[in-house]
């Protein structure tokens, strides 16, 4: 008998506060929306560390709604990659740093596999040569055996010869980019404590990289007593091949190409372009493809996005995470950036076989794996490479050149050509010492630039670097420092999980 009453009275009492759950209910504000133009690594990145950093709070218990616009049909920006014959190679971003952390952690949360990049599994026994345009300055001895002892001794050969070149200017060129690298680590200590950026100018002043970016690389290694031939050989040969340029290429911007020349290096498996996508697919993002945005306007109180669908959309937050250098977004009002040019880096893969002649040799087998060149307008490419050795006379090739191959020119380097594909990359910034950065903010509102960051230096990692600043700025600046999670932020850090610390 007892029971009854209890049972109404708690069903009474349940009533009466639908009233106050639902006040409270409706005073919660709407969850803003986050809007992002671009789709490649530093898109995804801010979407993903929206999602992992923020934490709900009674004034903002909602999180955001995130859409991402990309203008082709596959999301990955400057990470992609090209069939050929069957086979798939990277045409983009192809190559990351063992301590690239955050494209670790991408890869470890994503279940994604690492991989050594094409033709370097043997990296010890690759041949290497530089080309001057009628013979090779240089070449490592090249012997084609897959007994370890013989890839040793080849390998021990060529270290001779390297040092026999160059001395210790070589032990200098590592420790400057040790030194470089260990300044751009300060960027993955623990967030709590790490300032939020505003600026490129104070992100690189903090991390003691900001004078690399007011001098050219090669000013950097005259002071550091490098010997001439190093520069003009080596050193212009890695700058060619990393980033279209020569030695004139700003301090860290050349500091960040050596260190692209290191071992153990790594890809992903199927494609660097997986980790946009897992990213964009694990962070509850909405996602339009094919939609080109036109037009930002700042309405007062929202963005006005339009896009080439003719769609318009309404968004608190936006974040343009593409290069502003060559699309043509109109901004209402509008917006004030450095000019820069892209340094356009055209990528030609060629399943065929290279013509020895032209090298001035007898045979394929004495042309080295990689071909690097000196800096010289009258040399048609930068560098060609071998991706893949299919049979003794058909192998697939990549060509790194300044201006598109024309088919002559490649008939000629090449004495059979089953297969071609043309790629024109607006790469990376046309680097010019003393750097002039644009702004993370671009007004005075809510309106970010992911790639400001890359008149620094452009990889993969530092788009994902400069992403995580700008997803803590948008964090701090609309939902206040109490919506951004402590104990997420210090998950992330890599110093919280030292297995990823070497590969």
């Amino acid at each position: 008998m007892s029971s009854k009453p209890s049972f109404s009275f708690l069903i009474l009492f349940i009533f009466s506060l639908l009233p106050l759950i639902f006040c409270i209910s409706t005073n919660a504000p709407p969850p803003p929306t986050v809007c992002i133009v671009g789709s490649g690594i530093g898109g995804s990145s801010v979407a993903h560390f929206l999602r992992h950093y923020f934490h709900p709070t009674p004034t903002q218990p909602n999180p955001p709604i995130i859409n991402i616009f990309e203008r082709r049909s596959i999301v990955g920006g400057r990470m992609a990659t090209v069939s050929i014959g069957g086979e798939t190679f990277e045409a983009g971003a192809s190559i990351l740093h063992p301590k690239n952390y955050h494209a670790l952690n991408y890869t470890k949360l994503l279940g994604l596999k690492i991989k050594p990049p094409p033709s370097s599994e043997d990296d010890d026994s690759m041949s290497f040569g530089i080309w001057d345009g009628k013979k090779f300055v240089f070449k490592t001895l090249q012997v084609d055996s897959k007994f370890p002892v013989v890839q040793k001794i080849v390998s021990f050969v060529n270290s001779f010869y390297l040092f026999f070149r160059y001395g210790f200017s070589l032990l200098k060129m590592n420790s400057f980019v040790e030194s470089t690298v260990d300044s751009f680590l300060k960027y993955y200590e623990r967030p709590e404590t790490r300032p939020v950026f505003e600026t490129v100018d104070e992100m690189l002043k903090w991390a003691g990289l900001y004078n690399l970016t007011t001098r050219t690389l090669q000013d950097e290694l005259i002071d550091i007593k490098l010997c001439p031939l190093l520069i003009e050989e080596l050193i212009t040969v890695i700058t060619r091949i990393n980033y279209g340029q020569s030695v004139y290429v700003s301090g860290l911007a050349g500091a960040v190409s050596l260190a692209g020349s290191g071992g153990g290096l790594w890809s992903i498996e199927g494609g660097n372009w997986q980790m946009a996508a897992g990213l964009i697919n694990s962070s509850d993002v909405s996602l339009h493809l094919n939609e080109e945005i036109q037009s930002i306007s700042y309405l007062g109180e929202y963005y006005e996005l339009n896009s080439t669908k003719g769609n318009s959309y309404s968004c608190d937050i936006t974040v343009v995470a593409t290069p502003l250098d060559e699309v043509n977004i109109q901004f209402t009002p509008s917006i004030s950036i450095p000019e820069r040019n892209l340094q356009h880096t055209h990528a030609t893969f060629v399943r065929g076989l290279l013509n020895p002649a032209y090298f001035g040799l007898k045979a394929v087998a004495e042309i080295p794996e990689l071909v690097g060149t000196l800096e010289d307008p009258d040399l048609p490419f930068s560098s060609i490479s071998v991706l893949k050795q299919h049979y003794e006379k058909d192998a697939t090739y990549k060509i790194f050149s300044r201006e598109p191959m024309a088919d002559a020119l490649l008939d000629s380097i090449f004495s059979a050509r089953l297969h071609t594909i043309r790629i024109n990359w607006g790469a990376y910034p046309h680097y010019e010492a003393p750097e002039v950065f644009a702004p993370f903010i671009l007004d005075s509102q809510h309106l970010y630039y992911v790639n400001a960051f890359e008149n620094a230096a452009s990889t993969m990692e530092t788009s994902a670097v400069a992403a995580e600043n700008v997803a803590r700025l948008i964090l701090s600046r609309y939902f206040s420092e109490a919506s951004m999670d402590s104990s997420n932020l210090k998950s992330f850090s890599p110093a919280a999980d030292t297995s990823h610390w070497d590969l």
